[in-house]
């Protein structure tokens, strides 16, 4: 899918953390919209989406200027007190014209020289393993969350085909692992996966985060409905998956393979 590109002066670039992110002082967005368009991102049903022409997916907004104004925003924000930035909240800070605008790349530099307390890097990219020598200065300051929802290719094509093949983000959290970088799995939403996905993960992570359409939409399962997601479920035979019972189903696949203290469960998983 080609993205309707824009370019845009915004006046601010960090957003107080609320709601779901409420355990961060900032959000903070390189871009708004993303190319990816997943099927079931809540972001479709959000006033960003809803009030803009195009559909979710078709368009991104590139943030002019974004790591001078984080510069002066991220001073004035550390005079006061501990920071905390949550990285994306509504895009993907690694989608395909990150390649080309280096937005987050310069976000991270101004961050390497003035560091927050901590960083939360939330994609699906592995684009992300371009920046490990910026992630590498930030040592314990920053966690990469990569999301990988399924072990399955074909689950994946059903859902999100304009995203990162699978086999790719695996090989990516091996890239992380293997310099150093504070890693986690975000399972963010749920989708079918097979007996073994647990042992997949196993070799490269010690820290997995769980998450579904009814805690982790930030309307208790509302936006999801609104996007059919639960149609695409029975058009593919795949009902028992659909529910707020299926995180149980994957935990206790988890748990097998990974001590408790290692799998978290929706906000908590994602915050510092």
């Amino acid at each position: 899918m080609k993205s309707e590109l824009f370019y845009k002066n915004p006046k601010t670039i960090l957003n107080k953390g609320t709601g779901f992110l409420s355990g961060y002082t900032h959000s903070l967005n390189p871009y708004t919209g993303c190319s990816f368009g997943c099927s079931y991102c809540y972001v479709r049903q959000m006033p960003v989406s809803l009030f803009r022409e195009g559909e979710w997916g078709n368009w991104v907004d590139v943030k002019n200027g974004a790591a001078n104004l984080l510069s002066k925003e991220l001073h004035r924000a550390k005079a006061k007190g501990n920071v905390t930035i949550f990285m994306s909240s509504s895009t993907d800070p690694y989608q395909p014209i990150e390649y080309k605008e280096k937005v987050t790349r310069s976000l991270l530099e101004v961050m390497v020289e003035d560091p927050p307390n901590f960083l939360l890097v939330q994609t699906r990219s592995p684009l992300v393993s371009r920046d490990i020598d910026l992630l590498q200065q930030l040592k314990d300051r920053v966690r990469v969350s990569m999301t990988i929802e399924t072990d399955s290719e074909t689950i994946r094509k059903h859902f999100t085909p304009e995203a990162p093949p699978i086999q790719a983000r695996f090989k990516t959290l091996e890239k992380l692992a293997g310099a150093g970088i504070p890693t986690q799995v975000a399972i963010a939403p749920i989708l079918p996966s097979g007996d073994y996905f647990p042992e997949k993960l196993k070799p490269f992570v010690n820290r997995i985060c769980m998450d579904d359409y009814f805690m982790g939409d930030g309307s208790g399962g509302k936006r999801t409905r609104k996007l059919g997601i639960e149609k695409k479920y029975a058009q593919l035979g795949l009902e028992e998956w659909y529910g707020p019972e299926v995180i149980n189903k994957v935990y206790n696949r988890l748990i097998e393979i990974f001590p408790e203290n290692q799998v978290y469960m929706s906000q908590t998983g994602f915050e510092p």
